[in-house]
Order: C-alpha cells, then structure tokens, then sequence
C-alpha cells in the first residue's frame, strides 16, 4: 500500500493543530481562567502543557511515523512477537467513533448560531433568561439538531474522501488560515472596547492571591487536566498525521508548534472573551464547575447583543467557532478513515458512504438525550454527558499512558528505538538522552495522577 503524504509541512502543522485546536479551546479555557485566578492559572497551565502535552505528542508522532500507519495497526508493525500493545487499537477506535459521537452535534450548534448571528434573529433575545431560552428551544427541536449532524457528518465525510492531499490538507489549511485571521481580528477588537484594560489585566497580569483564593490545589488540578486533555492526545488523533510526514524534520520541534498553535488560539480567546466580559457582562464569566458548551450562547451572546455592532461580531464569532470544530472532525474523520484503508479493500468514496451511514446512527443516542431522552441517565449521565466523559477522563489519559509505556519501556517498543524516530532528521529540536528518566518514571505518575483526578 503506498502511503499519502503530506503536500507540504505547513499542511502537517495546520492539520495537525486543526485536531488539537477544538471547541474546548474557546469556551472550556476562558471559563476555567476566569473561575480558577486568571493570570496566575494560565502560568500553572503553560507549565503543564510543557511537562505533559509535547511529551506525549512526541511519542503519539513517533509511533505514527515509525509505523506508517494509524491507531488501528501500529501497534502491530512496532511490537515484538507475542507482546499485545496491539490491543491498544481497540481503545483507539473507539475514543475516535465516540468523540464524533457527540462532538458532531456540538459542532451543528455553531452553523445554527452563525445563522442567527447572519440573519439578525437573536439579537431582539436579551438576558440570560432569554437567551436560555433560545439554546434550550434549539437543542430541544429534535430534527432541527438530527439534521444539523447529519450535514456536519456528511460534509466532512465528504471532504476526506477527496484524499489527503486534495481534501483534508487543502479544505483544513484554508479553515485554520480563516480560523487564525478571524481570531486576531476579534482579538484586535475586543481590546478596543472601554473595560479591556480592567478585562486584559485580571487575564495577563498574575495575582498569586487570586489564586490562593480559588485554592493552589484545585488550580494545579485545572490547570493540569486543561493542558492534558486541550491536545486530544491518547487515541491516535495525532499519530495518523505522524504517520503522513517524511523524516526530514524531528518531531519534538513539531510536537512544540502544535502546542504552540494550540496554545495561541487558547490565550487568544481569551483575549476575545474577558474585554467583552468586563465591558458588557460586569467583568462576570462563568463558573467552571458548572458551565459547558452553552457559556458560548447564553453569556457570550448576551455579550454581543449588548455591543455595538453585536450581529457581525456575534456572526464572525461563530463562523471562527465553525472552523475550530470542522478542523477537529475533518481530522478525526481522516483517522477513522484511515483505519477502515488500513484494514479493509475498500476505497475511500465507499468508506465515507459507510461511516456517514454509521456515524448518523450513532449519534443519535446524543441528539435524543437533549429533548426525548433527556430523562435516559447511564451513572446518573445522559447519553452526550457519558460519552464526554469516557473520551475525555478515561480514555484520554489511559491511551497517553499506554503510549508512554510503550516508548520508554523495555516490554514496548523501548526508549532507543522511541529516540531514534523522534530525533530521526536533521532540522529541528533533538529529545535528549537524559529526558529518559523524566519520561520513563515520572511522566506516568503524573498520567496516573490525572486520570484519578478525572475520575473522582
């Protein structure tokens, strides 16, 4: 089988960024800075986002590229005879087909707020009443949301078919070079509005007292489980895109521009949310423990209701939120995609038909549990809340630990072998030998630690 690569490295970096870069980017990060001390969290956050996340990207890179292939065979080419890492893609698969599970619905939500924003029919809904109002009217209007998935599913099924080249790379560069502009545009703007100053101080000037008040403990946690579950690492998302480039360049300078990527839409939104916030919702933001999803239309809308010109801020708002999740499932739909290639004969116009017919199916647990079956709980859970946290608490950080294990141990690929693909090259940042012990014996602690965190 001849393995597509990419046309260029910008469409690695941009694809790859486009997996990590998601909805939790924009209103997960905001909330939980704004509820956990501001300034002071974002410096907790950066720090665990270099301790976890680019090692742990590393070896999901290395193990794609020296295996050329995805979650559901990788495994297989790298172990010894008679070891069963290979059981790992059956983890993988199924953390890719729940995400979508969800996370398509979520993504339909956006082109019909865009829509609202376009055709001016929210902006007469103000307060938070209404607003409720209005998210609550849409996620209950049963067919309006089967339909909304149904056209996220069959237009980025539809993309990935085009191929690698033709499809994902071209269509996703073009979305992350719209998604990036839109964001500094709004960035730009926000910082013009009367309280950004009040609003940029509270985000980018630290007050360990803020913290202190919010509780050092419960920081370190948040700022420890945003920077691990930020990148999606853990089920493969990034190895497929590993398993796409040559071996000119090492991968722990990649693993750094992802993150770096990532990161920067991240402090970005919230750049965009807490000028707004401090001007028009009384330096009000959310509080973590409590909000989801609907911070971005109930608190965000009211925002922009409230502003001048708030129904082109509030449409190119949404139209930025459109490209952040269409570049996560275009990506994750290219990793299901590559398994049904790796696994089957079939070609991919014969493989999206399939997945798009499976994936509508399997999504509709998630769009009932909104209006006809929202009294259906699994562990006091509805079907959308279930399937979030298997991906996110469980799957996430278990598929991370067994991808370091798996690089570092003597019982896995092992650490000589992890070193040479990921310093494979001659451009770019090497791993050092004496990362060994930090990688081997610490990093796992810390995985475990964040799993039991999630859990409880």
């Amino acid at each position: 089988m001849n393995r597509e690569k990419f046309a260029s490295r910008l469409g690695f970096i941009l694809i790859s960024a486009g997996c990590a870069i998601g909805l939790g980017n924009v209103y997960r990060f905001p909330i939980i800075t704004g509820s956990y001390g501001g300034a002071a969290f974002v410096l907790v956050y950066l720090l665990f986002l270099v301790l976890l996340g680019i090692p742990i990207m590393t070896c999901e890179l290395a193990v794609g590229r020296g295996s050329q292939r995805s979650i559901a065979s990788s495994f297989d080419v790298l172990e010894e005879k008679g070891q069963k890492w290979h059981f790992m893609k059956y983890l993988g698969i199924a953390g890719n087909y729940l995400l979508m599970m969800f996370y398509t619905t979520i993504s339909g939500w956006m082109f019909i707020y865009f829509g609202k924003y376009l055709t001016g029919s929210i902006m007469t809904s103000h307060g938070t009443e209404a607003l409720t109002g209005e998210f609550v009217g849409m996620i209950t209007n049963t067919p309006l949301m089967v339909w909304s998935t149904v056209a996220v599913i069959v237009l980025c099924f539809a993309i990935c078919s085009l191929g690698l080249q033709k499809g994902v790379e071209r269509i996703t560069k073009v979305m992350m070079i719209a998604l990036l502009a839109l964001m500094i545009g709004l960035g730009v703007y926000s910082c013009t509005l009367s309280n950004a100053k009040e609003g940029l101080s509270f985000y980018l000037i630290p007050s360990f007292a803020k913290m202190k008040e919010a509780g050092v403990s419960t920081v370190i946690s948040a700022a420890m489980g945003q920077a691990f579950f930020t990148l999606s690492i853990g089920i493969g998302s990034i190895a497929i895109f590993g398993s796409y480039i040559n071996k000119e360049r090492r991968l722990l300078g990649e693993a750094i521009t992802i993150v770096s990527l990532d990161t920067f839409v991240a402090l970005m939104a919230g750049i965009i949310v807490f000028p707004a916030c401090f001007t028009y919702n009384g330096g009000q933001t959310a509080d973590a423990g409590s909000v989801g999803a609907s911070f971005l239309f109930t608190t965000l809308s009211s925002v922009f209701n409230a502003m001048p010109g708030g129904r082109i801020i509030g449409a190119l708002f949404f139209l930025f939120m459109i490209f952040a999740a269409l570049s996560t499932v275009v990506a994750v739909f290219e990793n299901i995609m590559s398994f049904w290639l790796e696994l089957t004969k079939l070609n991919r116009v014969k493989v999206a038909v399939i997945n798009i017919v499976l994936l509508i199916v399997l999504s509709l647990p998630c769009v009932f549990s909104l209006s006809i079956w929202e009294n259906i709980k699994i562990f006091g859970k509805t079907f959308m809340d279930l399937e979030d946290y298997i991906v996110s608490n469980l799957l996430l950080p278990i598929g991370s630990l067994v991808y370091v294990l798996f690089c570092t141990t003597r019982y896995g690929w092992g650490w000589n072998k992890y070193l040479d693909e990921v310093n494979g090259g001659t451009k770019g940042m090497s791993v050092p030998k004496w990362f060994r012990v930090y990688m081997t014996y610490v990093l796992p602690v810390v995985i475990i630690a964040v799993l039991i965190m999630s859990v409880i």
